[in-house]
């Protein structure tokens, strides 16, 4: 089969305007980028505000493996499916970032013949969102640095900045660094740090901003230091917000683009869902739902990042109420979390299959506790057999979930009729009875040990020294009834990434505690998880390219 680039620069694209006109939106009402890519205007945000909402589907995975799990492949696929049904369907999807594209990871439009186009654009520059989340970050550590410089009226204490500078690319080396090194006018020595710009308080105050004056709001309550008495200082105190604001007008909008069957996608925003709360934009979901009867949407990493984000953050901050969630896996994916070696996961392997079965059986317990039915979906391969599929299938039925098999990498919308029916069969035939999984008035450290126990499996949680008092010191500040954002890894339920399956009674270890007050959540830090991601010894970007007829190539 061709490559996803290869596929994707071979797709018919329609004028973006043609797009907008299978959701009721006329041209003009369309902010165009070129030909295949608009942002939507606020004319046509206030116009649709008043229709009626669609259903909400979210689609989320179990933890990630080697082998692949294909979450943004079915995403693509089921909405195209959706599509092929004569059903007014909508994907929204994040926007990739380019740290991972030219890192391991790759892109993120989706594959095989499901997949978002322009797919070169949307995972390389797009338009601009990323870079003017990335200016607005650094104009404000530059404000304050230069505050710093010119004298200091607010005594703010250098040792106790929490703003850090962002980059949205992999690079280790920019983690900890020293500036203001050289002469007395090149500023105040001190430690610094970046992060990867989808870490970025501001993505998730794009991400979770009603509107222009909301996103006015949360920048003004960044907290962004402490002074030499330990008092906070906020953005709103450098005077900044209103230019910050001027960087991220045009960001707030939300993309429209299509997939390579033609169906309407709506791509905005994209905060990581292991080091932050992996969601697309409010403002593109609502307007999703005004504008289609069903909005298909994803979450990042496996149910326990990205879904319990989805609920406890997104949901919460935005009043939404998901009619349904696909959770996707792989046999293989299965049979990994059961023991087996990558090289050796196209052999049947019952054994390793009743073994790796019990990771897909905790993410649907998961789901389960927030009153949402749940479709498994399983991405079928052709090594599957018979026998594995049935399987599957009936451990699925016997935990009261709806299961269909989906094959839209290699046939596109085609291969997702069988899982497009059974979701439009769930919604029409279950009801949601959807519910957050923890209260606002719980003590952070209750929501933090309610998650760690709940959603992961874990026996106790541990806390360093100085994440405690930090706890102790934000519910002084008034900030304890906020949600906390737990930074995971990926790959497996607990904090270690070798635990695979379904691990139990495992520590949870809490190492670094702050707020992102403007964002409206705690972020808790577990393990060893970093904000600014390296690279690996042989990176993606070793194997991208422009060919003579200024083709890319390599970009996947």
């Amino acid at each position: 089969m061709k490559s996803d680039i290869q596929i994707a620069q071979e797709a018919t694209m329609l004028p973006i305007t043609k797009i907008g006109a299978q959701l009721g939106i006329a041209p003009e009402e369309l902010e165009q980028y070129g030909k295949y890519k608009a942002k939507l205007s606020d004319e046509l945000l206030k116009r649709v505000e008043k229709n009626p909402d669609g259903k909400l589907v979210l689609v989320t995975a179990i933890n990630p493996t080697p082998a692949g799990e294909g979450k943004t492949t079915i995403t693509v696929g089921l909405g195209q499916a959706l599509s092929k049904m004569g059903k007014k369907a909508v994907i929204a999807l994040r926007e990739p970032s380019l740290g991972p594209c030219f890192g391991i990871k790759g892109g993120a439009a989706g594959g095989g013949y499901a997949q978002v186009v322009p797919m070169e654009d949307l995972n390389l520059h797009f338009t601009g969102d990323f870079h003017a989340i990335t200016s607005a970050n650094n104009l404000l550590a530059a404000m304050l640095d230069n505050h710093l410089q010119q004298g200091n009226a607010l005594g703010i204490d250098p040792k106790q900045i929490v703003w850090k500078r962002c980059l949205d690319m992999n690079d280790r080396s920019l983690r900890n660094i020293t500036i203001g090194l050289g002469r007395k006018t090149d500023g105040v020595v001190r430690e610094d740090h970046f992060i990867i710009t989808v870490a970025s308080e501001i993505m998730a105050i794009l991400c979770l901003a009603a509107d222009i004056e909301d996103l006015r709001e949360r920048l003004s309550n960044m907290l962004i230091a402490y002074r030499f008495d330990g008092s906070p200082v906020f953005a709103r105190d450098l005077n900044v917000v209103g230019s910050m604001m001027a960087l991220l007008k045009d960001a707030m909008l939300p993309n429209l683009i299509q997939t390579i069957e033609n169906t309407p996608a709506l791509v905005h925003g994209g905060p990581f869902a292991n080091i932050a709360h992996g969601c697309n934009s409010v403002r593109a979901t609502k307007a999703a739902m005004k504008l289609a009867d069903i909005v298909v949407t994803e979450a990042g990493f496996g149910a326990d990042l990205g879904a319990e984000k989805f609920f406890d953050i997104k949901c919460r901050n935005a009043n939404l109420h998901p009619d349904a969630v696909v959770l996707v896996a792989t046999v293989r994916a299965l049979k990994y979390n059961g023991g087996v070696p990558k090289n050796e996961l196209r052999r049947e392997n019952p054994d390793a299959l009743r073994k790796g079965i019990r990771n897909l059986e905790k993410h649907i317990e998961n789901v389960q506790k927030y009153g949402v039915p749940v479709i498994v979906t399983l991405n079928r391969f052709d090594e599957d057999t018979d026998a594995e599929l049935k399987y599957v299938k009936d451990f699925c039925i016997g935990m009261d979930c709806d299961f269909a098999l989906s094959e839209v990498w290699s046939k596109g919308g085609e291969g997702g009729q069988e899982l497009a029916a059974q979701v439009v069969k769930t919604l029409e035939t279950k009801q949601a009875h959807f519910h957050v999984l923890y209260e606002d008035f719980l003590p952070l450290r209750e929501k933090i040990k309610t998650i760690a126990n709940e959603i992961y499996g874990a026996g106790r949680v541990t806390f360093e020294p100085a994440a405690e008092k930090t706890l102790a010191h934000l519910t002084e500040l008034g900030y304890g009834n906020l949600p906390v954002c737990i930074a995971k890894n990926q790959y497996s339920l607990s904090d270690d990434a070798t635990l695979l399956g379904r691990p139990e009674g495992f520590p949870i270890h809490i190492r670094e505690v702050y707020v992102a007050a403007g964002a409206g959540f705690v972020v808790v830090i577990t393990g060893t998880i970093i904000q600014m991601p390296g690279l690996p010894k042989h990176p993606a970007a070793e194997r991208i390219d422009v060919n003579s007829d200024g083709m890319i190539e390599g970009l996947f």
